[in-house]
């Protein structure tokens, strides 16, 4: 690949080509990623406060330039302006956070050495890993690789971003102005590129790869990255459910349900994809939820698929549904409209179809009716994912939670965990691995490193040649007078 290499960028609506942007070739990652490693040895001796400083000025000035950012987001994913707006406020809340609580939760620990090794003083550092290389996605192109790029430049890491071919002018503008008010260069870099571009990454000396995207991607980047030994954090993809409890408030539940499958052309990984709803408030239910979706206009309520294979994804879903004996109360098999899906609503969906089953990542909804919300919970349980879940009911709300095999749950509302910077965003199963936001979010661009020191010198030493048969004695003594009583 030459050093002058482009791809374009198309509008996801019209297919026109906007602009163009660098390839990064494989070396050119490589010098990347090794022009970071020298700027992360000076980012951590920068120390907590200035990185602070440094990270505030840089949430004030992604605030104070909202507009043009939320723009662009709006551009490259075809979304309406408020949603790219709302987007890259949490974002911005996200960054904030970070900041704010790196110190506290790095801070070292000390440990309980224990009766055996009361002589000792045990502690925990918290250090960070170096370079982490972050691959965002085309859906949230701001939100999602913020959990990963904030935390990990909190905790004293360099970064370099590789975003997605569907949104390089996101990734180059976070780089582009963080470099505004940067104290020195290469600690946030930004690579534009197509898939060998993010591959180069994952065989580059980084240090932690964040991932966001299908599990079937990830499965790869995960494999690239374990013949390096690069741990990796991966964000993936769900088939999240909703459960209508028979104490709902069912309006309530139908507007937040309409609003998390069909809001971003329904291309969000924690967005609705299937509803699960008690029989005895079920007809209730669907009569208000299709009603409210009969409002909904492609065009302006949201946007288009920005990634256009995806069709092919949403058509075969709508297809099986139809052939396996779905009804369909809104929309249809028909309901792709050039770059565009119009809202399709299912009922009596086969568990085993795809529109249960995969994730479709468009504006479609498939409702089922349960005896209880015991059969709802284990519906919702039997997906190979586990990303997030919704939840309405007055009285059982986290009853319900609790029993959920996800890694994320909203109760009477949707979504709402991703704007709350002190919670791990995440998932399990197919959903992926590892954690951004929250401490736990910070904890995952760092490594523990245990340090032990003796206060004061004892008789019994254990540790050397010299070790005498009465500290043996001693030790099998205490041992057995600590833990042996136990029946």
């Amino acid at each position: 690949m030459s050093a002058d290499a482009t791809f374009e960028k198309f509008d996801p609506a019209t297919g026109a080509v906007i602009t163009t942007y660098k390839n990064f070739s494989q070396a050119e990652v490589f010098a990347a990623v090794g022009a970071a490693g020298l700027a992360a040895i000076r980012w951590n001796e920068f120390g907590f406060t200035a990185r602070k400083r440094v990270l505030l000025k840089w949430a004030s000035y992604i605030t104070n330039n909202q507009k043009e950012i939320a723009n662009l987001v709006a551009t490259e994913c075809g979304k309406p302006i408020g949603d790219a707006s709302l987007e890259v406020s949490i974002s911005i809340d996200n960054l904030a956070w970070a900041a704010k609580h790196a110190q506290q939760i790095m801070s070292k620990q000390v440990r309980p050495s224990g009766l055996l090794m009361f002589n000792m003083k045990a502690q925990v550092q918290r250090s960070p890993l170096g370079v982490v290389g972050v691959i965002g996605p085309w859906n949230y192109p701001i939100f999602t690789p913020m959990g990963s790029i904030a935390y990990a430049l909190a905790a004293a890491n360099a970064v370099v971003f590789k975003p997605s071919e569907f949104t390089p002018g996101v990734g180059k503008w976070l780089a582009d102005s963080f470099a505004q008010i940067a104290p020195f260069e290469n600690i946030l870099t930004t690579i534009t590129g197509l898939p060998d571009t993010g591959r180069a990454l994952t065989q580059s000396k980084v240090n932690k790869v964040s991932f966001t995207g299908s599990t079937r991607t990830a499965k790869k980047v995960a494999a690239s990255c374990a013949e390096q030994m690069i741990p990796v954090v991966l964000e993936c993809g769900g088939k999240d459910p909703v459960i209508v409890a028979h104490d709902a408030d069912i309006k309530l539940a139908a507007e937040y349900a309409l609003w998390s499958a069909m809001a971003n052309a329904g291309q969000s990984c924690i967005g609705a994809e299937r509803v699960y709803v008690v029989e005895s408030v079920a007809d209730e239910f669907i009569e208000t939820i299709v009603d409210m979706a009969k409002k909904i206009k492609p065009g302006q309520s949201y946007g288009p698929a920005t990634m256009p294979s995806q069709l092919n994804v949403i058509q075969s879903h709508l297809d099986d549904a139809k052939a396996k004996g779905a009804k369909f109360l809104l929309g249809g098999s028909d309901s792709i409209k050039g770059a565009f899906v119009e809202p399709v609503i299912m009922v009596d969906v086969p568990e085993d179809s795809l529109a249960m089953t995969d994730e479709t990542f468009g504006p479609t909804l498939a409702i089922n009716k349960v005896m209880n919300t015991d059969e709802a919970i284990k519906l919702s349980n039997a997906s190979s994912y586990g990303l997030a879940a919704a939840v309405f009911s007055k009285r059982e709300g986290e009853k319900i939670a609790s029993k959920l095999a996800c890694g994320m749950v909203s109760i009477n509302s949707v979504f709402l965990f991703a704007a709350i910077a002190a919670v791990p965003f995440g998932g399990v199963k197919d959903s992926g691995y590892g954690r951004i936001h929250g401490a736990e979010g910070l904890l995952e661009y760092t490594y523990a490193r245990s340090v032990v020191k003796t206060r004061f010198k004892i008789p019994l030493r254990f540790t050397t040649f010299k070790r005498t048969k009465l500290s043996e004695k001693i030790l099998t003594l205490l041992i057995k007078k600590l833990y042996g009583r136990r029946k």
